[in-house]
C-alpha cells in the first residue's frame, strides 16, 4: 500500500546519469564501492549537513542553495528529496553495510526534522534553525516573490500535508525507531500520529494546512488550506502512512480514522455527468478553488488516482462499494480525453474539466511576477497540449481484474485485517525520481559511479535549474520588452526556472541516487 515507495530490488532504475559515450570500467569489488560510499556520506555529513539536514542543492563553495526554492544558509527541507529522503537512504545503506556511520548520519537527520517539528506534530515545508525571526523574514523576501509557487508567498506558521512533507518525515521517524527499538525517536512519532488524527475532517478528509491560521486572501481568493485536499496524494499518504502505523505499533486508535477518510474518499466522487474526482473540496464535497491557478474543477488525472485508490480500498475491506461508480468514471475519462491534435509527447488529457459542462478549463497568466501578475482561467483552448497521461485501458484491465475477486480473495492481503506482509520493507527507496528536483541526476553503471566521485568526494551535477536572486518587491509594471516564459517571470520573480547549461554544483538527489544504486549492487555477489 505504499504506492510512492520502492524497494531494493528496483532502486537502480534511479541512479545517477554521467554522459560518457562508450565509456566501459571493470566491475568494481564490494570494498571500492563500500570506500565510494562512505566518502560521499561523509562529505554529506560533514560539509553540507545544517544540524543534521539538507536542502536540495548547492554550489560548491555552498554559496547558494536550493530547496523548492532558494534557502537560507540556516535552512533544511522536508519536501522530497530533501531531509527524510536523506535518512532514508542512510538507513538503506545501514541495513546494507552494518556500518554505523550510516545510522549516525540517519539520527543526525532525525534530529534536525524533531527539532523542527511543528507543536501540533506535523511539519513545514522548510526549517530554520536559526529561529522564528528567520523564517518569517525568507517568507516576506524569497517567499514572497515567488510568482509561480503561491504557497510560500504567505508564512501560516502551521504544517502542511502537502508534497508529503509531514508523512515523510513520520515515516522517516517510524523506520528509524523501529531499526534498533530506540526509544528516544518514539514521542516525535507519537505527535505526528495526533496530528494526523487531530487534523482529520469531520468528513473523514484531510485540510492541506493544519491547524488553523488566521485568514488570509490571495489576490482576492478566500485561504483554500482548510478544504478537503486530494492535491499532491494528502488523503492517500495518510491513509497509507495510518495503515503502517497500525500494523507496526498496533495503535488500534487509527482504524475507524482509516475506515472513515476511504469512506469520505469514495463519497468525493461528483455526480453525472461529471463523475470524476477534484483536486480539493468544499465542506458539501463540491470542487473548491485552491491556488490561483487551481479553478473549481474535476481533475482527470485525480480521477484515475483515484480509481486505483478505490480498488486497493476494495483489497482493504471487501467493500464492494468502493468500486460501485468505478465504470461511470473511466467511461467519463473516455469521453473527455483530449483531441489527438492536442496529445503532447505522450500526454493526452488536459488538466481541469468543469464540473456538470464537461468543458476544458483553460488556465493563463498575465504580468511578470507576484505583485503586478495573476492568473486566470476562461474556456480559450486555443493551443492548449495535453498535460497528463492517463491510459485508461489499463485502468479497465485492473478494474476488471480486482473487481472479479470475491471479497476473501480481494483481502487475503490485507492490512487493515491483520493480514499479508510487512508494510516496512528492509529497503525504503523514496521518491527515485528525486520528487521536484530537476537538478537530480538519474540512471548510472556503478562502476561510473565509484570512478566519477570527484576528489571532494561527492558527484558533480550541472545545476541547469536555478532562480533569481531576491532583489526586492518587483515592479508594478511588467519591464519593456518582458516576454513571459511560463517557468518564471521577470528578474523579480524568485521561482525557481531551468536554463539550457548551468554551473556544477552538490545535489542531494544525486546523491540519493547514486547511493542507491551503490545499495542495489551489494545484494549481488562481487570478485
Amino acid at each position: 500500500m505504499l504506492s510512492r515507495r520502492t524497494c531494493l530490488a528496483t532502486a537502480a532504475s534511479a541512479a545517477l546519469a554521467v554522459p560518457l559515450a562508450g565509456w566501459r570500467a571493470a566491475e568494481p569489488t564490494r570494498a571500492q564501492m563500500l570506500a565510494t560510499m562512505a566518502r560521499a556520506t561523509r562529505f554529506m555529513t560533514e560539509k553540507v549537513a545544517v544540524n543534521g539536514g539538507y536542502v536540495w542543492s548547492y554550489l560548491p563553495d555552498l554559496s547558494r542553495r536550493w530547496g523548492e526554492m532558494e534557502a537560507y544558509p540556516t535552512m533544511v527541507w522536508t519536501q522530497a528529496p530533501g531531509t527524510p529522503e536523506m535518512g532514508q537512504i542512510f538507513l538503506d545503506a545501514w541495513r546494507a553495510t552494518g556500518d554505523d556511520l550510516y545510522y549516525t548520519a540517519a539520527t543526525q537527520a532525525a534530529d534536525a526534522l524533531i527539532q523542527g517539528q511543528h507543536p501540533a506534530g506535523g511539519w513545514n515545508y522548510v526549517i530554520d534553525t536559526a529561529g522564528e525571526d528567520s523564517i518569517r523574514s525568507w517568507y516576506e523576501t524569497i517567499g514572497a516573490n515567488g510568482w509561480r509557487l503561491e504557497e510560500f508567498q504567505h508564512y501560516y506558521g502551521n504544517a502542511t500535508f502537502d508534497d508529503h512533507a509531514t508523512v515523510e518525515c513520520a515515516r522517516f521517524l517510524l523506520r528509524l525507531h523501529l531499526a534498533k527499538g530506540e526509544s528516544r525517536f518514539r514521542p516525535a512519532v507519537d505527535k505526528a500520529v495526533d496530528f494526523i488524527l487531530n487534523s482529520q475532517l469531520p468528513s473523514g478528509g484531510w485540510p492541506q494546512r493544519w491547524p488553523r491560521a488566521g485568514a488570509f486572501e490571495n489576490h482576492g481568493k478566500p485561504d483554500y488550506t482548510g478544504l478537503i485536499t486530494l492535491n499532491d496524494e494528502v488523503a492517500d499518504e495518510n491513509i497509507d502512512f495510518l495503515l503502517l502505523v497500525l500494523q507496526q505499533l498496533k495503535d488500534e486508535r487509527v482504524r475507524e480514522p482509516i475506515q472513515r477518510a476511504m469512506a469520505c474518499y469514495r463519497d468525493l466522487q461528483q455526480p453525472d455527468p461529471t463523475p470524476g474526482w477534484a483536486l480539493q473540496y468544499t465542506p458539501d464535497f463540491k470542487p473548491a478553488w485552491g491556488r490561483t491557478y487551481e479553478p473549481a474543477a474535476v481533475s482527470p488525472h485525480t480521477t484515475a488516482a483515484a480509481i486505483d485508490k478505490m480498488l486497493d480500498f476494495y483489497r482493504l475491506t471487501g467493500d464492494r462499494s468502493f468500486l460501485a461508480r468505478l465504470p461511470q468514471a473511466l467511461d467519463w475519462l473516455e469521453r473527455i480525453e483530449a483531441p489527438v491534435e492536442a496529445h503532447h509527447e505522450g500526454r493526452n488529457f488536459f488538466r481541469y474539466v468543469e464540473p456538470g459542462t464537461n468543458r476544458f478549463i483553460a488556465v493563463h497568466r498575465r504580468g511578470s511576477n507576484a505583485q503586478n501578475g495573476d492568473y486566470y482561467a476562461d474556456f480559450d483552448m486555443t493551443g492548449a497540449r495535453g498535460e497528463k497521461q492517463i491510459d485508461v485501458a489499463a485502468l479497465r484491465r485492473r478494474t476488471a481484474q480486482v473487481a472479479a475477486l470475491s471479497p476473501e480473495q480481494a483481502t487475503q492481503n490485507s492490512p487493515l485485517l491483520g493480514r499479508g506482509p510487512s508494510l516496512m520493507p528492509d529497503y525504503v527507496i523514496t521518491r527515485p525520481q528525486a520528487g521536484s528536483d530537476l537538478n537530480a541526476a538519474g540512471p548510472a553503471s556503478v562502476a561510473m559511479l565509484v570512478s566519477s566521485l570527484n576528489a571532494e568526494d561527492y558527484w558533480p551535477v550541472e545545476l541547469k535549474t536555478t532562480s533569481h536572486p531576491y532583489r526586492g518587491p518587483g515592479p508594478a509594471q511588467p519591464p519593456p520588452g518582458f516576454v513571459d516564459r511560463g517557468q518564471v517571470g521577470d528578474d523579480w520573480d524568485t521561482s525557481p526556472f531551468t536554463e539550457a547549461s548551468g554551473p556544477m554544483g552538490i545535489s542531494t538527489g544525486t546523491y540519493i541516487n547514486a547511493m542507491s544504486r551503490l545499495i542495489a549492487a551489494m545484494a549481488r555477489p562481487t570478485t
